[in-house]
């Protein structure tokens, strides 16, 4: 159980990690993110709401008891990280590699949470 939890706090921290970069990214870097999200072609508009979703499910993951919100903002990552690795990989940037990162932290940490709520 030790080892359940110490591997969820890591690979959760590490994913908060990342999504706290990105955020301030989109938030005190706005130029480059907005050129950067046109080459991938993606609407400029979205930065600020992808930014207050990412806090958002940040909160869900490390605070809300609820099942269900976890669950969804497990799942809006995970749709983030997809959409975002086939986007950077496509365009060749080099992008994809932070987004195939993101996607194995975030399901260790799916993984590891399950294990940890269900007792195993």
């Amino acid at each position: 159980m030790k080892t359940n939890k110490i591997v969820y706090y890591i690979s959760t921290g590490l994913l908060t990690l990342v999504m706290l970069f990105s955020v301030s990214m989109y938030l005190f870097n706005n130029a480059q993110i907005q050129q950067a999200f046109t080459s991938l072609g993606y609407p400029t508009y979205i930065v600020y709401p992808l930014a207050l979703a990412k806090i958002l499910g940040l909160i869900a993951i490390w605070f809300v008891a609820n099942k269900s919100i976890k669950e969804w903002a497990y799942a809006g990552f995970f749709f983030n990280f997809v959409l975002a690795f086939f986007a950077h990989y496509m365009v060749s940037d080099g992008g994809h590699m932070t987004a195939l990162i993101a996607i194995i932290l975030l399901v260790v940490s799916y993984i590891f949470s399950k294990k940890i709520n269900n007792g195993k």
